[in-house]
């Protein structure tokens, strides 16, 4: 998969970009605050995620323009295809979103069309944060490789939000415990399946990553990466084709219901769950170094994007937000030995700091307008 042509127009600071890319390596630089991670994320919502920066529908437009507008060629699925996204100030919530000039009702079409895996400085977020924003992390990637995965994760998200509501209700004496049994059986079923999922590519990301901090460390550090059930535990098989591992959930709903009833919220489940991470044995949130941190997200992400690459035998598109300076060379051949494959946008205030990028195009960003250097 790669881009073939961008047009970009009123999104954040971004002024009438367009430019064809190279389909290896695109270098983009410039000073701060001229519009480089703009770019980048102006093509990442072309994946239908949310901006790996938190910013909302109405962050998008530009301060002194009432719309933005943006438009991505690309070859995939074997076959040339475009994506255009249109949001508009007075209407914010209508996004005029369309694939082959075909209008979509939603996102969920662009996200099973088009893939990014995207670095930023903020990906160290996955080791010091808490147990969300890992959870949320496995199942994008999940999703990736089987976007029929991401149906599931809704339905689980609406059950368990109805769940916690009728706690509430029970709890204000407006409900009857008993009612309950609807939401415990539907998540059990749909929460069962979620963790086998997760289960199953937890452990692809386990080996490519332990593979690859070896690399950075020469074998000093192992790195070790589990999915931690508080259904299952971590080492229990989850079986979905038969009803033990439902009823197992199912029992657990049931036993704590009525701790949940007193605290308002579901307290086991799918969405209590965690990756752990290790380095030798000891949990790098609490005693890793920085830069052991830093390392271990970086093969998180590169591990992302080797399964996808294999599982699905098509490259995704790889952005790499400000992070190439913040390598030393061999972390930074690490990196490129994963992505030699992918097309690849690099942004980076000093080109000096990106080494061995000896093909491609440099593309210089001032003031949201982009120009191509020529060599």
């Amino acid at each position: 998969m790669f881009i073939t042509f961008v047009d970009i127009d009123g999104y954040k600071n971004l002024k009438e970009v367009f430019f064809e890319p190279h389909k290896k390596y695109n270098l983009i630089t410039g000073k701060n605050a001229q519009g480089k991670t703009n770019l980048l994320e102006a093509i990442w919502i072309m994946t239908g995620c949310r901006s790996f920066r938190g910013s909302r529908d109405r962050d998008y437009i530009a301060l002194d323009r009432r719309f933005m507008k943006a438009r991505i060629d690309f070859a995939g699925g074997r076959r040339l295809q475009k994506i255009d996204y249109i949001l508009s100030r007075d209407n914010i919530r209508d996004k005029r979103i369309s694939i082959n000039d075909i209008r979509l009702k939603g996102t969920r079409e662009l996200f099973e069309s088009f893939k990014c895996v995207v670095f930023t400085p903020g990906d160290i977020d996955l080791i010091n944060e808490g147990p969300e924003k890992r959870r949320n992390f496995i199942d994008m990637c999940c999703c990736q490789i089987a976007p029929s995965s991401l149906g599931y994760i809704r339905k689980y998200e609406i059950l368990l939000a109805q769940r916690n509501a009728a706690l509430k209700e029970i709890a204000a004496g407006r409900g009857d415990e008993a009612a309950l049994d609807v939401w415990n059986r539907q998540m059990s079923v749909i929460g069962t399946r979620i963790c086998n999922m997760r289960k199953r590519y937890t452990a692809r990301l386990d080996k490519i990553c332990r593979e690859l901090y070896g690399k950075i460390t020469s074998g000093a550090e192992e790195l070790r990466i589990d999915y931690c059930s508080n259904i299952f535990g971590r080492d229990e098989e989850i079986d979905i084709h038969t009803a033990a591992s439902v009823d197992k959930y199912y029992d657990r709903l049931c036993r704590c219901q009525r701790d949940d009833i007193r605290l308002g919220f579901t307290t086991q489940g799918a969405n209590r769950d965690d990756i752990s991470i290790k380095i030798n044995g000891l949990s790098i949130r609490d005693y890793g170094s920085q830069g052991q941190k830093k390392s271990a997200a970086l093969v998180l992400k590169l591990g992302q994007a080797d399964i996808y690459y294999k599982n699905i035998e098509e490259a995704p598109v790889i952005l790499l937000d400000d992070v190439m300076g913040e390598l030393d060379e061999s972390r930074q051949e690490l990196v490129f030995d994963i992505v030699k494959d992918m097309q690849v946008f690099i942004t980076t205030c000093n080109e000096n700091s990106v080494k061995m990028l000896s093909s491609g195009k440099h593309f210089v960003m001032e003031e949201g307008r982009l120009s191509e250097r020529k060599s």
